[in-house]
């Protein structure tokens, strides 16, 4: 079977298709939503007007890498996360989107969410298919989450820790268009940390598995006034982030020793961020960028695991 999985975040237009008995990924295909320069992301009604305008386009590149005539089955992104009150109007887009193609073709919906899409992507990008069958710490880090997750698979999921203000993703993003870059800009952030060779000492607000990043903003906007070079502000911030990301993980690790530590959405994408949590995290699990940012190859293969297509134990 392939099943078709579709993703409409505050971020980007995202389509993948999964083929249940190879067990692999398809074809993926993707497009950021449009941001003026020097704005911080978009109101929610544009947002929704450029993924309904992006969504032909897209699922017509898509047919052209598989054969959508074979789809049996339609995951879609319906909200953020998994709990009671949470709604994005953007998603209304992809969800408008999989239900006209399952309805003309027969064929099963899935209504899943864009975190539990993300949770998905990370473990099957971790090539260990056990843990999609076990209690993993899920770390789900991006521009509207810093979320510590304890999970069983990527369907039931409780809350450990997150940030107490402002998300990681939110201060790379800021810190970069500060710095005159596109929104979203963590990877421009990353491009310039990495040319900065002078180490850094991170100063961070961690409390046990919770955090505050609010006051990183105010940090890295001290250091550009007191004329330091971007791509050391850049280092400074990235390492900030990993640095909480690590002491909450180290925290998590006393209560639920042994579990393996998987690192999700698009913050997770910077190698410094990797480099340095993976040298102080036991059992820290980092996946290439294509299946750490927002994309629906997440949300497909739990369409897949829904629809019993896909078996990630041994018959």
């Amino acid at each position: 079977m392939l099943t078709l999985g579709i993703d409409t975040s505050n971020y980007a237009t995202s389509l993948a298709v999964f083929d249940t008995n190879a067990g692999e990924v398809v074809c993926d295909c993707k497009k950021f939503l449009p941001v003026k320069a020097g704005q911080l992301g978009l109101r929610q009604s544009d947002a929704l007007f450029h993924h309904t305008a992006a969504l032909p386009d897209l699922l017509a590149e898509l047919g052209t890498k598989a054969d959508l005539t074979q789809i049996g089955a339609v995951g879609v992104s319906a909200k953020p996360r998994p709990v009671e009150g949470s709604y994005m109007p953007c998603f209304l887009a992809g969800v408008n989107a999989a239900a006209a193609f399952a309805l003309g073709k027969g064929i099963p919906l899935i209504h899943t969410t864009h975190q539990q899409g993300h949770i998905a992507a990370a473990l099957f990008a971790t090539g260990e298919r056990e843990l999609f069958e076990q209690e993993n710490l899920v770390f789900h880090v991006s521009g509207g989450t810093t979320d510590l997750l304890l999970c069983q698979g990527a369907e039931r999921i409780t809350p450990l820790g997150t940030s107490q203000d402002l998300y990681a993703g939110q201060a790379v993003d800021r810190l970069g268009v500060k710095l005159g870059y596109p929104f979203p800009a963590g990877v421009y952030v990353s491009e310039q940390a990495a040319q900065c060779t002078e180490k850094v000492h991170p100063k961070v607000s961690v409390k046990g598995v919770n955090c505050s990043l609010s006051g990183l903003e105010n940090q890295y906007a001290k250091l550009l006034a007191e004329g330091k070079d971007p791509a050391y502000v850049c280092k400074y911030c990235l390492i900030c982030v990993a640095e909480t990301l690590t002491r909450m993980a180290r925290a998590a690790l006393e209560d639920h020793p042994g579990l393996p530590v998987v690192f999700a959405g698009g913050v997770m994408s910077s190698d410094l961020i990797r480099t340095y949590v993976s040298a102080r995290v036991p059992g820290a699990r980092f996946v290439p960028g294509k299946f750490a940012s927002d994309n629906a190859i997440g949300v497909s293969i739990l369409a897949a695991r829904e629809q019993g297509a896909w078996q990630t134990t041994s018959m």
